[in-house]
């Protein structure tokens, strides 16, 4: 297929505007998937990505479409994540297109990650294709949309398209926009070769396989290749693309994507980013600057049952092959036994991980209260990262703390912006700006936030409590800025005498002692009475800042008692008071699942 004949393009939006039931129109108006096979979200494989109505990882898919002036036309589709957890996929896929299809809910309007892609695509100069979905729902409200655009974006009326990707309206002139607005592919189709990972994934047979825009040169079956970012070396086993299914070919040209299966087995060696190339004769330059995904949020993995601790790491092995963003190392704790400190891209991407270990596997965990990477200055010049909070220095040994911040944006209705500005405030949050969405009178006005914020005030209760303030009509997105001083202190929590470093947790020194008390009280709730008394204490260093007991149990010996002498009442009592004495010494205090959820409830 001649360059001028192909479209890279991709889908962004907000989540749950619309993206995978627009991909499942495109591919049914150009009969990529035959009618008795086509279902729902074609291009989400996983059973969680359909429940959730989510999609966790990129998908390309190749489609043949003649269009009105009877010319053929390779168009090639790529599916991105929508969250902002994922935000480095998306910006990885920006880079293999020249276009974007961007997905505006016409009953909810531009979101926080709406403008987030926007931004990701204008800085990757991609031709931007707006679009309003949802048309047909009956409360939506086209025109107020559409003032948002021209308001925000700066499109015009006549740059937008009205459709509904359920019903299919609008879609087939969408794709003609696409033919006619996305230009052709670049590039130097006789140079050496020069090919984008925007994905790769493990398949049982074939190992690591890569998904590929090839931008200079040709990929051909049985190249010795390299990636220039992480120098791993490679052969091509097999070349292809997918329709959506794979399909095998001879050799993937200058502006066609497809996938190359190299046979590896650790698919954190060909990481998302990097710039394939010839081993020998390849090109000098990469395509793009390569960095590796970072984890942001860290937090510790137990299985639920101690001795499952092996099947824990076989389960953590296989999810990796498929997500290399996933890192874990191993650690123990004297309450819970054998687990993993596990870093995340973030909280939806650690609450994807402990769903699929459940489900796939049948491994329900023990998740610790997630934490963020800190950065110490000890007193004696080293800098040291800390993951997790048991790890921490005594505060003599700390010349400076440092925390990640984020820079945070928040759109809302105008009539919620003073309760959830009082709570960002309240979090620790610096205000920035404000920018109002559009002209319209003050019931219909949306306003968007600006804020800097510490990444761990994001951990916990953050974003329940900002959809709380403003009735679910709130929508935000983040990106990290880099780290700020702070003063942090390390809360430890015991448990009759006995610490349990999974409770530990870094906080605010001026929120210590409700957190503490927080805390506490809680674990008063949650932990069953024992035969004894359970004293359950939140310390700072060796100073106790928060107490609750949980009174034991008691057995009722003076029933047998009908009369007689008050001593032999005494003798049975003290008999019983030694008894529970002993049993305190020697008692374990078994501490629920359910204590460790209900903590993650907590905020500081």
């Amino acid at each position: 297929m001649l360059q001028d004949n192909i479209r890279n393009f991709c889908i962004i939006a907000h989540i749950d505007h619309g993206k995978s039931t627009l991909a499942d129109r495109f591919i049914e108006l150009t009969n990529a998937v035959s009618p008795t096979k086509m279902r729902e979200q074609v291009l989400d494989n996983l059973d969680l990505e359909r429940e959730r109505g989510i999609t966790i990882k990129a998908k390309a898919v190749r489609l043949l479409y003649k269009s009105k002036e009877g010319k053929e036309y390779h168009l090639n589709l790529i599916d991105t994540p929508g969250h902002v957890d994922f935000s480095y996929e998306v910006s990885r896929t920006l880079a293999a297109c020249e276009g974007a299809i961007l997905v505006i809910d016409a009953t909810q309007g531009i979101q926080a990650q709406t403008l987030a892609n926007v931004y990701l695509a204008m800085d990757r100069n991609l031709e931007i294709i707006p679009v309003i979905n949802k048309i047909d729902l009956p409360g939506a409200e086209p025109q107020r949309v559409l003032g948002e655009i021209e308001s925000v974006l700066g499109y015009s009326e006549s740059d937008v398209l009205l459709i509904s990707a359920k019903t299919g309206q609008g879609v087939p002139q969408l794709l003609e926009e696409v033919i006619r607005r996305v230009p052709p592919p670049g590039g130097n189709p006789s140079g050496p070769l020069r090919a984008l990972v925007f994905d790769s994934y493990y398949d049982s047979y074939k190992g690591v396989v890569l998904c590929l825009r090839v931008v200079d040169g040709e990929a051909k079956t049985g190249d010795r290749l390299r990636l220039m970012g992480h120098g791993t070396e490679i052969e091509a086993l097999e070349i292809g693309y997918f329709i959506p299914g794979p399909k095998v070919t001879d050799a993937l040209l200058a502006g066609e994507v497809g996938y190359l299966s190299t046979g590896l087995k650790d698919i954190a060696s060909c990481p998302v980013g990097d710039t394939v190339t010839l081993s020998q004769d390849g090109a000098e330059t990469p395509l793009i600057g390569y960095r590796p995904a970072k984890s942001m949020v860290f937090a510790g993995l137990y299985p639920a049952q101690t001795d499952q601790s092996l099947e824990l790491r076989e389960a953590l092995d296989k999810l990796r092959l498929n997500d290399a963003s996933l890192t874990y190392t191993p650690e123990s704790s004297p309450v819970m036994g054998q687990g993993f400190r596990c870093g995340f891209l973030g909280l939806l991407h650690l609450d994807i991980v402990v769903e699929r270990l459940e489900r796939e596997f049948g491994l329900p965990v023990v998740v610790t209260a997630p934490a963020v990477t800190l950065r110490v200055t000890t007193t004696s010049g080293e800098v040291i990262e800390v993951i997790n909070p048991t790890e921490l220095p005594s505060p003599s040994k700390i010349a400076k703390l440092e925390e990640p911040w984020i820079k945070l944006s928040v759109i809302t209705p105008f009539k919620f912006i003073g309760p959830l500005m009082e709570f960002i405030k309240e979090s620790g949050g610096v205000y920035k700006n404000t920018e109002y969405l559009g002209e319209f009178s003050l019931s219909q006005q949306r306003v968007r936030l600006e804020y800097e914020l510490p990444l761990r005030a994001m951990l916990t209760t953050f974003y329940d409590s900002l959809k709380a303030l403003s009735q679910g009509y709130v929508s935000l997105d983040y990106e990290f800025i880099g780290y700020k001083e702070t003063k942090l202190v390390k809360m430890d929590v015991l448990v009759n005498g006995v610490l349990v470093d999974a409770f530990s947790r870094v906080v605010p020194e001026e929120k210590a002692y409700q957190a503490g008390r927080d805390i506490v009280g809680k674990l008063r709730e949650t932990i069953p009475r024992q035969l004894f008394d359970v004293a359950i204490q939140a310390a700072i260093g060796s100073r106790i800042i928060a107490r609750a007991e949980i009174k034991a149990k008691r057995k009722d010996v003076l029933a047998k008692c009908y009369g007689g002498d008050i001593t032999r009442k005494m003798k049975l009592l003290e008999k019983q008071k030694e008894g529970k004495k002993r049993m305190k010494m020697i008692g374990r205090v078994e501490v629920p699942r359910e204590a460790f959820v209900d903590l993650l409830k907590i905020g500081t």
